[in-house]
């Protein structure tokens, strides 16, 4: 790609005009943390920051944080785009053929999961045809047109509750309404227990992994989560648990309402915009607002999104999502990412994105092999 060519792609994505390719191969520019030499005082990061962000269109500008790693990689990316990317190109052709080995490329997640019934009964839901699929209690089971899981029904009360459970696999997710109408996101790698119908006090549901939740409003019947022996206690809102056993701690976002998280003796009262870190050998929920919410929810958008993000985390998710093992070869990388792509794309060509960063991979069967 000639300077030419790379300003004018860069013109593009600044006015919003680019596809969704053309703005994975811009935001990997992103990706590329730069050395701390190269990184302008704090005046000139926050006045080039209200420089670039002025230019951006508006569904792009909270893309930006204003952190000083992030505004430092967005002013380089607009100060040295053409001669970074023309000495990127040169290079990347012969590196990226040579440290991703494509011996059998591995293509995204998709929808799909497996929803056990209280009888034992299992169904996979991607081969089921839409339409009414089971029958529980007075509650029928259907599958969408558009792959959703719905409950639809009444219960008497009287009958004892029938639990079922949704999971996805590794390289899944899903999303199903539940019988009080409260709409269920499932990451990949996770599992939500509920009952059929909810008849009692209140209305308790059990998950594993990641789930976004957007729960129908019930002044008498709260709704509660139990994650990795966390409790999350809401009406009516919009929040996110990540609660992966390979995750060192419990993060719940709030959205939308308020909830309450709580173990054991510690708890605390969440606002919008607001997070609970809960790790289980601290004696306190720590919340905070020094998070970034579009990276929260990246994965319900069909995103990778990092945020000065250590390639641990970050390989933890292509692991989920690609349904692979990763290995480090010598020295774990220190580097921290930062951007977003699509993540409905073949692992290779993520990983040639990520590489832009510096760091090189190799995949191997069902193995990403890290360098």
């Amino acid at each position: 790609m000639t300077n030419q060519e790379s300003k004018d792609l860069l013109k593009k994505y600044i006015e919003g005009k680019c596809d969704q390719e053309e703005t994975a191969w811009v935001e990997s520019w992103y990706l590329n943390t730069a050395n701390d030499d190269a990184v302008p005082s704090p005046e000139e990061i926050e006045a080039a920051y209200n420089h670039i962000s002025a230019k951006l269109p508006k569904n792009e500008r909270h893309a930006i944080r204003r952190s000083y790693f992030s505004i430092a990689a967005t002013i380089l990316l607009c100060l040295s785009v053409a001669a970074y990317f023309t000495f990127r190109q040169s290079s990347s052709n012969s590196e990226n053929t040579a440290s991703i080995v494509k011996q059998n490329d591995l293509p995204p997640g998709s929808n799909k999961a497996i929803l056990t019934l209280g009888n034992g009964r299992h169904i996979v839901l991607t081969g089921a045809s839409n339409g009414k699929i089971a029958q529980q209690g007075n509650m029928a089971i259907s599958k969408t047109a558009e792959g959703q899981i719905v409950y639809n029904g009444t219960d008497n009360g009287t009958a004892a509750p029938i639990y079922n459970t949704t999971a996805t696999p590794r390289g899944g997710e899903y999303h199903l309404t539940l019988a009080d109408g409260t709409n269920v996101w499932l990451n990949a790698a996770s599992s939500i227990t509920y009952p059929t119908a909810f008849t009692g006090h209140d209305r308790t549901v059990q998950i594993t992994g990641e789930v976004y939740f957007e729960v129908s409003h019930d002044q008498h019947k709260p709704f509660r989560v139990i994650s990795r022996g966390q409790a999350v206690e809401v009406l009516g809102t919009h929040f996110n648990i990540n609660a992966y056993d390979d995750e060192p701690s419990i993060k719940t976002t709030l959205f939308e309402g308020a909830v309450k998280v709580s173990r054991d003796t510690k708890s605390a009262i969440l606002k919008p915009g607001e997070q609970a870190v809960d790790n289980i050998n601290s004696s306190s929920i720590h919340v905070t607002n020094d998070f970034n919410s579009e990276e929260v929810i990246a994965w319900k958008n069909g995103k990778f999104y990092f945020d000065y993000t250590d390639i641990n985390t970050v390989m933890r998710q292509i692991a989920r999502w690609y349904d692979v093992d990763v290995v480090y070869q010598g020295k774990i990388p220190s580097k921290r990412l930062s951007g977003s792509f699509t993540k409905y794309t073949n692992a290779s060509k993520a990983l040639s994105i990520l590489e832009y960063a510096g760091i090189n991979f190799k995949i191997e069967g069902r193995r990403i092999i890290v360098k």
